[in-house]
């Protein structure tokens, strides 16, 4: 106590100072406006941006599970799309869910491995037979078309994207009803040819070009990307149409295989047109 008594007396006059500066310093953030909001202000922003980074961080954590959640959510939704039903009763054309029944189902997938440099490039994905993918089944990314499964094992399966000499993707220009197949010539991974368009049409720049749905691969109306421009091919009388792909194939991450489930009773009309009877 005599050491404590000491202390004061030696430093009072420190002390009596402090004491008055932080006296005045309370008045004049209570009492003048100005000061005092600029106070409260610098005390808001560093807290919001404690808690902008703090939540940040979490939701760093957290990415890979949304990401997840996403992606299924997106593949019910696609999987409900007009274009994915078939309709039942054909007398009644009110959209009623108990007139249709799914003819798609979209399986989500994460891309494990892919190039884009090559002449043929190829995705693997990380699902397989286990997950009821076969070859022949159509991938469809978040913005487009991405190709065809290729080859498939227990766990994972390989996809010969739209990057490939013969990718062969039934194609049309949505406003005009032309149709064609998509071809890629190995040069730029964002872009591709139209082929089989008749130039005695007129093609509108930047029409969309989706997905015809005649093989089964994929539904009517999948978008492939836009019609960038065209040019008449020398000798024939046809287009040379240059897509611009809607998928960016050099950052894809995440894709959905599509499932048709009367692929097989398409095939086996089609299969018996030459048939005798």
């Amino acid at each position: 106590m005599r050491n404590f008594l000491a202390f004061l007396r030696q430093f009072r006059v420190i002390l009596f100072l402090a004491l008055l500066q932080g006296i005045a310093l309370t008045w004049y953030f209570t009492f003048l406006q100005y000061p005092r909001s600029q106070y409260l202000t610098s005390a808001n922003a560093f807290s919001g941006a404690f808690y902008e980074m703090q939540h940040e961080i979490t939701e760093f954590i957290h990415l890979k599970q949304n990401n997840d959640w996403l992606q299924k959510k997106v593949a019910r939704l696609e999987a409900r799309q007009v274009e994915n039903l078939l309709k039942i009763d054909r007398e009644n054309i009110t959209v009623n869910d108990t007139l249709y029944m799914v003819q798609y189902v979209y399986t989500p997938a994460e891309v494990i491995k892919s190039t884009h440099t090559m002449r043929n490039n190829y995705f693997t994905i990380n699902i397989g037979s286990v997950q009821g993918v076969k070859e022949g089944m159509g991938v469809f990314g978040i913005n487009g078309v991405v190709g065809t499964i290729h080859s498939v094992d227990l766990h994972m399966s390989t996809v010969k994207t739209c990057l490939t000499e013969n990718v062969n993707i039934a194609a049309m220009i949505e406003d005009s009803g032309e149709h064609g197949f998509m071809k890629w010539d190995g040069k730029n991974p964002r872009k591709g040819s139209l082929t089989g368009i008749s130039n005695d049409r007129k093609v509108k720049k930047w029409s969309n070009v989706i997905t015809r749905g005649s093989a089964g691969t994929f539904p009517r109306g999948l978008p492939i990307g836009k019609v960038q421009k065209t040019a008449p091919i020398e000798g024939k009388p046809l287009w040379d149409v240059t897509v611009l792909f809607a998928e960016d194939y050099r950052r894809i991450q995440r894709v959905f295989v599509i499932k048709n489930l009367l692929l097989e009773e398409q095939q086996r009309l089609e299969n018996n047109i030459n048939a005798p009877k």
